[in-house]
């Protein structure tokens, strides 16, 4: 996986993800957003760096949408469309989500060779959570 940051979509994971998201119908958006927190927030012990990966987006996505919400997506990160309206259920999925990724046994929280790197991605990851909160 190349990874070139700390932030939600600074890997070829997310990248390719939020890509896949740009070509789908706006139910088919929400379901595959869906789709990717709960693969996360209902997998077991140990945890898939990529579906982490395509979930940290997600979650990112959703996020951006809630109101004064502090986390921005950047045109190139984006849909290039306004998500569909979500559901109501969808940022507490997210919130899950991301309790997984920063908890034990996530393979994404651990791979950070670099300490500062580790520290601001988690910060990046704390700041889409308060959002969905």
């Amino acid at each position: 996986m190349g990874t070139w940051g700390t932030g939600p979509f600074d890997s070829d994971l997310a990248g390719d993800f939020t890509d896949g998201l740009r070509e789908l119908a706006p139910q088919q958006i929400i379901s595959a957003l869906e789709g990717a927190l709960r693969r996360v927030a209902d997998s077991g012990p140990r945890l898939d760096g990529g579906d982490e990966a395509e979930a940290v987006a997600a979650a990112a996505l959703v996020a951006a949408q809630i109101p004064g919400s502090k986390v921005v997506i950047s045109p190139e990160d984006g849909l290039h469309k306004p998500l569909p309206q979500m559901p109501a259920s969808l940022p507490a999925l997210a919130r899950e989500a991301l309790h997984r990724i920063l908890g034990d046994g996530s393979e994404l929280a651990k791979g950070w060779v670099d300490s500062s790197d580790a520290t601001e991605w988690r910060q990046e990851v704390e700041l889409i959570l308060r959002a969905l909160s």
